[in-house]
């Protein structure tokens, strides 16, 4: 049956399963998963039915620094004692057979065990809550970091606000974009798309999430990579707090480093939400 979204044209009332475009409810008669499908200038680009698998040929996360676990680095200045970050925002692995597997950074692990990988030149993992970050970390053998871990690495051996230095460099991190990628994804900036930011292209669309090192400037002085911008990351605060920004705004809720969201709890999770961990340092 034919129907039309006033924002998107015409379109035909199928099964959510079965629309390659976007999916919006209300306009079809019928149960709550017949919806009025209607094509989208980005679905050529993405297939959301995928679990596309970036990081497959990446290997082995690079050494440790200053007696860290593999992919990290160590930070000894600042606070009572010294810790281990990760040096890039993680990615996933899942198990499968006893035998670890690259996972999809474009979808919610749900209830599979996965845990955090390290590297350079990796997709980060967004759709992901604090618990199951919490969870991933703990299988990598290690740990959130706290709300001063997290900042003390950001904000570096100097107290700067940006990971750079004292001063906003834009776009020397992957912090701004001109149109919000759910408003470009589905083509209209109409409510319903909020409830929608859990869609897995949306961190496929060009100039969304980046790389790993992609932004080569947004370092620390103890190089560790995209603490601002990119994806949000989660620290260990049990009320629920991400930090740092993401590649849409590093600004609305604190400049840089002092960007916090507080206002969802550790279950959580949409496209804009990542991770790192920390672990104890000699």
């Amino acid at each position: 049956m034919p129907c039309t979204v006033a924002a998107l044209g015409a379109g035909t009332c199928i099964n959510v399963a079965q629309c390659k475009g976007v999916a919006t409810p209300g306009f079809c008669a019928g149960p709550k998963d017949i919806q009025c499908c209607t094509p989208s200038a980005t679905a050529a680009i993405c297939d959301p039915t995928a679990k596309p698998q970036p990081n497959s040929t990446l290997g082995a996360e690079p050494a440790g620094q200053g007696g860290c676990p593999a992919g990290m680095a160590k930070v000894s200045q600042g606070l009572p004692k010294p810790f281990c970050i990760d040096r890039w925002e993680a990615a996933l692995q899942d198990q499968v057979g006893g035998n670890w597997q690259e996972s999809s950074p474009y979808w919610n692990p749900g209830v599979a065990n996965v845990r955090a990988v390290s590297r350079p030149n990796q997709v980060p993992a967004g759709y992901i809550s604090g618990k199951q970050a919490a969870a991933a970390c703990k299988l990598a053998g290690k740990r959130l970091c706290t709300d001063p871990e997290w900042l003390r690495a950001c904000k570096g051996p100097a107290d700067t606000p940006f990971p750079y230095g004292s001063t906003l460099q834009p776009k020397v991190c992957n912090d701004s974009r001109p149109v919000h990628p759910a408003v470009e994804y589905f083509g209209t900036a109409a409510d319903w798309i909020w409830s929608k930011l859990g869609h897995p292209c949306i961190n496929q669309l060009p100039k969304s999430v980046a790389t790993t090192q992609q932004y080569a400037g947004c370092v620390s002085a103890e190089g560790l990579y995209d603490l601002m911008g990119n994806l949000h990351e989660w620290t260990a605060d049990p009320a629920g707090t991400f930090r740092g920004g993401f590649y849409v705004d590093t600004k609305l809720n604190g400049p840089g480093c002092l960007y916090a969201t507080t206002a969802h709890d550790m279950g959580h999770w949409d496209y804009s939400t990542g991770f790192r961990c920390c672990a104890d340092s000699n």
